[in-house]
Protein backbone atom coordinates (compact mmCIF):
# COMPACT_ATOMS: atom_id res chain seq x y z
CA UNK A 1 0.00 0.00 0.00
CA UNK A 2 1.11 3.47 -1.02
CA UNK A 3 1.38 6.52 1.00
CA UNK A 4 1.61 9.88 0.66
CA UNK A 5 1.05 13.09 2.45
CA UNK A 6 0.41 16.46 1.04
CA UNK A 7 -2.04 19.29 2.78
CA UNK A 8 -4.23 21.20 0.34
CA UNK A 9 -6.92 23.70 0.69
CA UNK A 10 -10.18 23.22 -0.95
CA UNK A 11 -12.70 25.74 -0.55
CA UNK A 12 -16.77 25.37 -1.01
CA UNK A 13 -17.23 28.00 -3.66
CA UNK A 14 -20.92 28.71 -2.23
CA UNK A 15 -19.11 29.62 1.36
CA UNK A 16 -20.91 32.18 2.06
CA UNK A 17 -24.45 31.51 1.13
CA UNK A 18 -27.26 30.85 3.50
CA UNK A 19 -29.59 27.84 2.64
CA UNK A 20 -33.32 28.65 2.94
CA UNK A 21 -34.45 28.21 6.88
CA UNK A 22 -31.30 28.94 8.74
CA UNK A 23 -29.68 31.46 10.98
CA UNK A 24 -26.02 31.92 10.91
CA UNK A 25 -23.95 31.71 14.58
CA UNK A 26 -20.40 31.89 15.13
CA UNK A 27 -20.95 28.92 17.69
CA UNK A 28 -20.34 25.18 17.19
CA UNK A 29 -23.24 23.52 19.36
CA UNK A 30 -22.39 19.68 20.35
CA UNK A 31 -25.99 17.77 19.81
CA UNK A 32 -25.52 14.22 20.53
CA UNK A 33 -28.09 11.24 21.06
CA UNK A 34 -26.73 9.28 23.41
CA UNK A 35 -23.39 9.43 26.03
CA UNK A 36 -20.26 10.36 24.28
CA UNK A 37 -17.62 7.87 23.78
CA UNK A 38 -13.98 8.58 24.81
CA UNK A 39 -12.47 6.60 22.15
CA UNK A 40 -8.29 6.30 22.40
CA UNK A 41 -6.75 6.57 19.20
CA UNK A 42 -4.19 3.38 20.40
CA UNK A 43 -7.52 1.04 19.96
CA UNK A 44 -9.37 2.83 17.07
CA UNK A 45 -9.66 1.26 14.06
CA UNK A 46 -10.87 1.97 10.26
CA UNK A 47 -12.48 -0.53 8.16
CA UNK A 48 -13.31 0.30 4.20
CA UNK A 49 -15.09 -2.80 2.90
CA UNK A 50 -18.54 -3.65 0.93
CA UNK A 51 -18.90 -3.36 -2.69
CA UNK A 52 -15.29 -2.76 -3.79
CA UNK A 53 -12.06 -4.60 -4.89
CA UNK A 54 -9.61 -3.91 -1.90
CA UNK A 55 -10.76 -4.05 1.80
CA UNK A 56 -8.94 -2.10 4.10
CA UNK A 57 -8.55 -1.75 8.13
CA UNK A 58 -6.44 0.61 9.27
CA UNK A 59 -4.80 2.05 12.84
CA UNK A 60 -4.44 5.82 13.43
CA UNK A 61 -0.31 5.61 12.41
CA UNK A 62 -1.53 4.22 8.95
CA UNK A 63 -4.44 6.51 8.50
CA UNK A 64 -2.10 9.85 9.23
CA UNK A 65 -0.05 8.61 6.38
CA UNK A 66 -2.43 8.95 3.93
CA UNK A 67 -2.64 12.33 1.58
CA UNK A 68 -4.63 15.08 3.70
CA UNK A 69 -6.36 17.42 2.84
CA UNK A 70 -8.11 20.80 4.12
CA UNK A 71 -11.66 21.60 3.45
CA UNK A 72 -12.94 25.07 3.52
CA UNK A 73 -16.69 24.65 4.07
CA UNK A 74 -20.23 25.55 5.54
CA UNK A 75 -21.69 23.84 8.41
CA UNK A 76 -25.46 23.42 7.95
CA UNK A 77 -27.41 21.73 10.68
CA UNK A 78 -30.88 20.21 11.07
CA UNK A 79 -32.31 22.62 13.59
CA UNK A 80 -31.33 25.48 11.49
CA UNK A 81 -28.12 27.13 12.26
CA UNK A 82 -25.09 27.60 10.23
CA UNK A 83 -21.66 27.96 10.56
CA UNK A 84 -20.52 29.04 7.45
CA UNK A 85 -16.41 29.34 7.89
CA UNK A 86 -14.92 25.95 9.15
CA UNK A 87 -11.44 24.50 8.27
CA UNK A 88 -11.36 21.00 8.73
CA UNK A 89 -8.14 18.90 7.72
CA UNK A 90 -8.36 14.68 7.50
CA UNK A 91 -8.37 12.47 4.53
CA UNK A 92 -10.72 13.35 1.41
CA UNK A 93 -13.02 10.14 1.03
CA UNK A 94 -11.78 9.84 -2.44
CA UNK A 95 -8.51 9.20 -1.19
CA UNK A 96 -10.05 5.97 0.37
CA UNK A 97 -11.75 4.82 -2.85
CA UNK A 98 -8.64 4.70 -5.00
CA UNK A 99 -7.04 2.30 -2.76
CA UNK A 100 -10.02 0.13 -2.47
CA UNK A 101 -11.48 0.83 -5.64
CA UNK A 102 -15.29 0.88 -5.23
CA UNK A 103 -17.05 -1.58 -7.50
CA UNK A 104 -19.65 -0.50 -10.15
CA UNK A 105 -22.58 -1.53 -8.48
CA UNK A 106 -21.72 0.96 -5.41
CA UNK A 107 -24.19 3.67 -5.06
CA UNK A 108 -24.03 4.62 -1.40
CA UNK A 109 -21.27 4.77 0.95
CA UNK A 110 -22.52 3.91 5.10
CA UNK A 111 -20.72 5.62 7.90
CA UNK A 112 -20.43 3.05 10.34
CA UNK A 113 -19.84 4.85 14.07
CA UNK A 114 -19.15 3.76 17.75
CA UNK A 115 -22.73 3.24 19.58
CA UNK A 116 -24.36 2.08 16.32
CA UNK A 117 -24.94 4.97 14.68
CA UNK A 118 -24.75 4.85 10.86
CA UNK A 119 -25.92 7.41 8.21
CA UNK A 120 -26.28 6.82 4.10
CA UNK A 121 -24.87 8.99 1.55
CA UNK A 122 -25.29 8.55 -3.08
CA UNK A 123 -21.74 7.58 -4.12
CA UNK A 124 -21.71 10.82 -6.08
CA UNK A 125 -22.00 12.97 -2.74
CA UNK A 126 -19.32 10.80 -1.20
CA UNK A 127 -16.90 11.04 -3.98
CA UNK A 128 -17.65 14.46 -4.81
CA UNK A 129 -14.13 15.48 -3.54
CA UNK A 130 -15.24 17.39 -1.05
CA UNK A 131 -16.56 14.60 1.33
CA UNK A 132 -13.54 13.93 3.82
CA UNK A 133 -12.71 11.98 7.06
CA UNK A 134 -11.47 14.56 9.32
CA UNK A 135 -9.85 15.03 12.56
CA UNK A 136 -9.32 18.63 13.02
CA UNK A 137 -11.72 21.33 12.86
CA UNK A 138 -10.19 25.20 12.93
CA UNK A 139 -6.52 23.70 13.47
CA UNK A 140 -7.57 21.83 16.77
CA UNK A 141 -8.04 17.71 17.18
CA UNK A 142 -11.62 16.76 17.47
CA UNK A 143 -12.80 16.27 21.27
CA UNK A 144 -15.15 13.62 21.51
CA UNK A 145 -18.00 16.05 22.00
CA UNK A 146 -17.19 16.49 17.99
CA UNK A 147 -17.22 13.67 17.08
CA UNK A 148 -13.47 13.01 17.69
CA UNK A 149 -11.04 11.33 16.90
CA UNK A 150 -12.76 10.71 13.65
CA UNK A 151 -16.00 12.16 12.10
CA UNK A 152 -16.79 12.74 8.37
CA UNK A 153 -17.74 15.60 6.62
CA UNK A 154 -20.11 15.95 4.35
CA UNK A 155 -20.59 19.23 3.23
CA UNK A 156 -23.14 18.79 0.91
CA UNK A 157 -25.67 17.49 3.40
CA UNK A 158 -27.26 18.56 6.87
CA UNK A 159 -24.73 18.37 9.49
CA UNK A 160 -26.49 14.75 10.56
CA UNK A 161 -24.88 13.19 7.65
CA UNK A 162 -21.24 14.06 8.88
CA UNK A 163 -21.35 11.46 11.50
CA UNK A 164 -19.31 11.00 14.31
CA UNK A 165 -17.03 8.73 15.97
CA UNK A 166 -15.92 6.74 12.52
CA UNK A 167 -14.74 3.07 12.50
CA UNK A 168 -15.89 2.16 9.08
CA UNK A 169 -16.91 3.12 5.60
CA UNK A 170 -19.12 0.43 3.97
CA UNK A 171 -19.36 1.19 0.19
CA UNK A 172 -22.84 -0.42 -0.59
CA UNK A 173 -25.10 -1.61 -3.26
CA UNK A 174 -27.90 -0.29 -1.25
CA UNK A 175 -29.78 2.80 0.02
CA UNK A 176 -29.04 1.87 3.77
CA UNK A 177 -31.18 4.47 6.10
CA UNK A 178 -29.09 4.62 8.89
CA UNK A 179 -29.56 5.94 12.80
CA UNK A 180 -31.75 9.10 12.28
CA UNK A 181 -33.36 8.44 8.70
CA UNK A 182 -35.39 5.51 10.29
CA UNK A 183 -36.82 8.02 12.83
CA UNK A 184 -37.93 10.41 10.80
CA UNK A 185 -34.80 12.68 9.26
CA UNK A 186 -34.92 12.70 5.18
CA UNK A 187 -33.27 9.95 3.51
CA UNK A 188 -31.16 12.79 1.54
CA UNK A 189 -30.89 15.37 3.37
CA UNK A 190 -30.50 18.35 1.19
CA UNK A 191 -30.25 21.81 2.87
CA UNK A 192 -30.72 23.77 -0.77
CA UNK A 193 -34.65 21.72 -0.83
CA UNK A 194 -35.04 21.92 3.11
CA UNK A 195 -34.63 18.08 3.39
CA UNK A 196 -35.20 17.64 6.95
CA UNK A 197 -37.68 15.09 7.26
CA UNK A 198 -39.38 12.38 5.82
CA UNK A 199 -42.22 14.14 3.47
CA UNK A 200 -44.44 12.62 5.34
CA UNK A 201 -43.92 14.02 8.52
CA UNK A 202 -43.65 17.56 7.26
Amino acid sequence: MQFKRQNELRTAPDIKDVPPGQFVTEKFPVLTYGPTPNISKKDWRLRVFGEVENTIELDWAQFMKLKQDLLEVPFHCVTQWSRLENIWEGVLITTLAKLVKPKPNANHMIAQCYGDYSTNIPIEIALDGMSMLAYKHDGEDLTPEHGGPLRTVVPARYGWKSAKWVTGIEFSNMDIPGFWEVRGYHNNGDFNKEERFWPELS
